[in-house]
């Protein structure tokens, strides 16, 4: 694997925060999800190596996006945007909805055996816990996981995002809350 392609692969991705819904005819969707529970409402969409995680709780609407893609995406809305490279966490609250966010985001690069076993782990626990999941061949295999948990006042929603090309792992868990 040439290592120019595993950095050029990493620093194209980014997470961007927004404040509102976004349209999905912007965006290869793959799956799509909504999820009711008690006072709120989450959407999931599954895109090849990204996706997106909609919140609403009363008149408060936020997105987590996360994508590869630099061109076309809306600018309006946007909270906060970061590249995904490395490891970050971050956090945003919503005073007037008392509501909160908050995200962990982990990067890496394995060689070409270990991005194989960390593919076959993911691939089976896509299936064992009935994860939004979606392979696709670009370089080798690649795979997209949504899993998500629902609580009374929050969701959690962990991404795995692996990319052949450079071996690249993108992982995501993020929370939205609400008082």
């Amino acid at each position: 694997m040439n290592p120019q392609t595993k950095s050029n692969s990493l620093q194209s991705y980014q997470t961007i925060l927004y404040d509102r819904a976004l349209h999905p005819e912007l965006f290869p969707l793959r799956e799509r999800r909504v999820v009711r529970h008690g006072a709120y409402e989450a959407e999931l969409w599954l895109m090849p190596g990204g996706h997106l995680f909609r919140f609403e709780f009363g008149t408060m609407c936020a997105s987590e996006l996360v994508t590869d893609q630099e061109g076309n995406l809306p600018d309006s809305g946007v909270l906060s945007a970061f590249l995904c490279a490395g490891e970050r966490d971050f956090e945003h609250r919503f005073p007037k909805a008392k509501a909160g966010y908050m995200t962990t985001v982990q990067t890496e690069t394995l060689s070409e055996n270990l991005y194989m076993a960390t593919y076959e782990e993911m691939m089976d626990h896509a299936r064992e816990a009935e994860a939004m999941s979606f392979a696709w061949h670009d370089s080798g295999p690649c795979l997209s996981v949504l899993d998500v948990q629902r609580y009374s006042r929050e969701i959690h929603m962990q991404s795995y995002h692996l990319i052949a090309a450079g071996g690249v792992v993108l992982r995501t868990q993020s929370i939205f809350e609400h008082e």
